[in-house]
């Protein structure tokens, strides 16, 4: 039985793991810390290494990582922009990711976001239980009648949408490459990027990250939004210019925002920094609005979603052992 390096592993990744891989027990090593080209070392001995979304597998990692006999990447998520598929090819090691663990978990998450802003859920808790029972500054809005408009309607995206026409929201939505008849089926509406924002009370964003979507909402993009539109983002933190909404949010332009994911949320996000000073200057500024709700990287965060990103995570180790294909749809 081969060895696994794991990587940047909480203790409910090691419960999920060893779980998963039941009577074929892979002998897995857990490190805490990231991996990159300074640590790749300790994978000397392990032919397979099973990493994160903030673990950075770059170029100079898997030239550090091909030398100790690594020949296998294995992403217990759905993003890869932090992998260098291009070197892991030349340098022969393969890649799999984890497609579709729940996007019910992930969807959900984000309407949960947005419902705890708009009532002010959080702050009210806080209030009574110092029984403060005032409801001074709680006001809030009806989802019902709003435009919600969704970018990105993979299947995340697709779950979202037919939340909020559960709402009875008007949604609307963009995408590259639209899905027609799931649209008509359920009485959403495709339009352009620039049209939507133009038209969107509320905007959730469902896509991956890549070249043609980094700061997808920018200055520009951000100014053809209504006035006290609010934002979701249960993606990717660098679909947002940080400092572009910070801008937003100070003139009164953005009427919300709830972030699942954060640009430079590397070494901050998953961590406990309860006894430190932060150093994000922005992130700290961020914390300061009362019409800012941010969670760390949770959306993904169930039962099911952790139970499924072990199974394909160990069931492509153990393919790869026994010389089998990789799940359907897991290779990069």
């Amino acid at each position: 039985m081969i060895a696994a390096a794991c990587y940047d592993a909480k203790p409910y990744d090691r419960r999920y793991l060893q779980h998963a891989a039941g009577q074929q027990r892979i002998p897995w090593r857990f490190y805490e810390f990231h991996i990159g080209a300074a640590t790749a070392s300790t994978a000397r001995g392990a032919p397979a290494v099973c990493v994160f979304v903030n673990d950075q597998i770059d170029r100079a990692c898997l030239e550090a990582l091909a030398p100790l006999g690594v020949k296998l990447v294995a992403l217990r998520c759905a993003g890869f922009n932090n992998v260098d598929l291009p070197a892991a090819k030349l340098l022969g090691i393969a890649v799999t990711r984890v497609p579709a663990y729940s996007p019910h978990a992930v969807a959900e998450h984000a309407v949960g976001l947005l419902l705890t802003l708009n009532r002010k859920i959080h702050r009210a808790y806080n209030r009574v239980r110092e029984y403060n029972f005032s409801l001074n500054s709680l006001v809030g809005f009806d989802i019902a009648g709003k435009t919600v408009g969704i970018v990105g309607t993979g299947k995340i995206g697709r779950i979202a949408a037919q939340i909020f026409c559960g709402f009875e929201a008007r949604v609307i939505a963009y995408d590259p490459v639209p899905a027609p008849e799931w649209a008509q089926r359920h009485g959403v509406i495709y339009t352009d990027f620039p049209a939507l924002l133009a038209a969107s009370d509320i905007v959730s964003l469902h896509l991956p990250l890549s070249p043609q979507t980094v700061h997808l909402l920018n200055a520009q993009t951000i100014s053809r939004l209504k006035r006290g539109a609010f934002i979701i983002n249960t993606s990717r933190g660098k679909l947002i210019d940080t400092t572009a909404m910070l801008e937003a949010l100070k003139d009164g332009r953005l009427g919300g925002v709830a972030l699942d994911v954060y640009e430079e949320e590397e070494g901050v996000f998953f961590e406990d920094l309860s006894g430190e000073v932060l150093q994000d200057e922005e992130l700290s500024r961020l914390l300061t609005f009362p019409n800012v709700l941010i969670t760390s990287h949770q959306a993904f965060f169930t039962h099911e979603a952790l139970t499924e990103i072990a199974r394909v995570t160990t069931e492509n180790i153990l393919r790869w052992e026994n010389g089998q294909p990789f799940l359907p749809g897991t290779t990069l």
